[in-house]
């Protein structure tokens, strides 16, 4: 099966056609990379050849550094990073001089591993710190992943990458002029029951995918949060879990959509949302006919990832969370082992930098630059009120 889905892939990646009209997808060229399978997700994609020199000694962990403070570096990353095998927190980059105190204190990270974002470029000096993970707005991601690439750190960025696509391709020359390696923060790729959906999807477990809903949405709270702003987030819910959802489609299906429609929900608070969307649906192709269908909101909870197959259907609800996910199938519930989602992330991607491997495509820039392409291309279909070909 696994011959045949490549042979098909190769196949349609290579004989697709591209309309006048096509929307065209980031592609790497055939000749300087080369066509990988990842063994856990079955998705095929390109690889360029970083550096992969090993950071690796026995018993070392990898510093990392994180660029900036707020929710998921505090709940989320710093705590995680306690729970870690392969990394440390070594590092902080804040703007707010009592956060560096508190942190300092509650981690017991030195003053000489602690920046602001003027002093951040001296970072470059510091043996101690690794990686630099960048978790800011989605508009400075570009500027802080590309100062850390000249920095020379490995760099580990939130998503959605950016804010464009061109901003992305900056991000991953400046990534490759540096030799070091850049990785999205995708954690679910490295939770155990998303890890299971791809399976099923991908090798047909149930039959062929007919038909996906992949959803993620909630109430948005404090209407002056960056996230509500425009020149800083890039848009709304879209540009922040409609990225789930994206995903969701894709490694379910296994493949790249061909097109997408799409459309904006009225708003119901025009006064909160007069800057962003408010509610959004969208509707993608897949080349072997499989659809997908999909909502993102800031003003109502949805959270499911549901496959409809030819022979049964998969499901996950809650689906993109930070957990427990819980999942079932037509024969039965789905029984996995509940991790840390983001130890398990920044554990997977620093065992391979310290056993001096390439990351996994799917983990990568190039797979950041294919979803905000995706992501600007819905925005085009909603405001166009056009059915737009992707071309991958």
């Amino acid at each position: 099966m696994k011959n045949q889905q490549s042979n098909s892939r190769r196949t349609f990646l290579r004989n697709l056609g591209a309309s006048a009209s096509a929307l065209s997808l980031p592609m790497l060229g055939y000749a300087d990379n080369q066509l990988v399978q990842n063994e856990s997700s079955g998705l095929y994609s390109f690889l360029t050849n970083p550096d992969t020199k090993g950071l690796g000694q026995p018993g070392r962990k990898l510093g990392i550094a994180l660029v900036g403070l707020g929710y998921y570096s505090t709940n989320l990353l710093a705590p995680a990073l306690q729970q870690t095998q392969n990394c440390r927190l070594a590092g902080i980059v804040t703007g707010t001089p009592s956060k560096a105190e508190e942190w300092m204190k509650k981690y017991n990270i030195p003053k000489e591993n602690v920046y602001d974002y003027k002093t951040f470029d001296r970072i470059v000096d510091n043996k101690d710190i690794d990686v630099v993970y960048v978790v800011l707005p989605n508009s400075m991601h570009e500027e802080y992943v590309v100062r850390a690439a000249k920095a020379g750190k490995h760099v580990i960025c939130e998503k959605p990458m950016a804010i464009t696509p061109k901003a992305c391709q900056n991000m991953i020359d400046a990534c490759k002029k540096a030799n070091k390696q850049l990785a999205i923060g995708y954690r679910l790729h490295y939770e155990p029951f998303t890890k299971e959906v791809m399976r099923l999807g991908q090798e047909k477990v149930f039959g062929a995918v007919k038909f996906v809903e992949s959803s993620d949405g909630f109430r948005s709270g404090d209407p002056n949060q960056w996230r509500l702003k425009k020149s800083m987030a890039g848009g709304g819910p879209l540009m922040d879990v409609g990225i789930y959802a994206i995903q969701g489609a894709r490694y379910v299906t296994g493949e790249e959509p061909i097109s997408v429609t799409a459309q904006f929900a009225p708003k119901t608070d025009p006064v909160k949302f007069k800057d962003v969307e408010e509610t959004m649906f969208w509707q993608f192709e897949f080349p072997s006919g499989a659809v997908s269908n999909s909502t993102t909101s800031y003003a109502s909870g949805v959270e499911r990832l549901y496959a409809s197959c030819e022979k049964g259907w998969f499901e996950l609800s809650p689906a993109f969370g930070y957990g427990p996910l819980k999942g079932r199938t037509s024969k039965g519930p789905i029984e996995m082992p509940v991790v840390n989602h983001q130890a398990a992330h920044m554990d997977g991607v620093c065992k391979d930098l310290l056993d001096g491997k390439q990351l996994p495509s799917h983990v990568t820039g190039e797979e950041g630059l294919r979803d905000v392409t995706l992501l600007q291309a819905i925005y085009q279909a909603a405001e166009t009120g056009k059915k737009l070909k992707l071309k991958v």
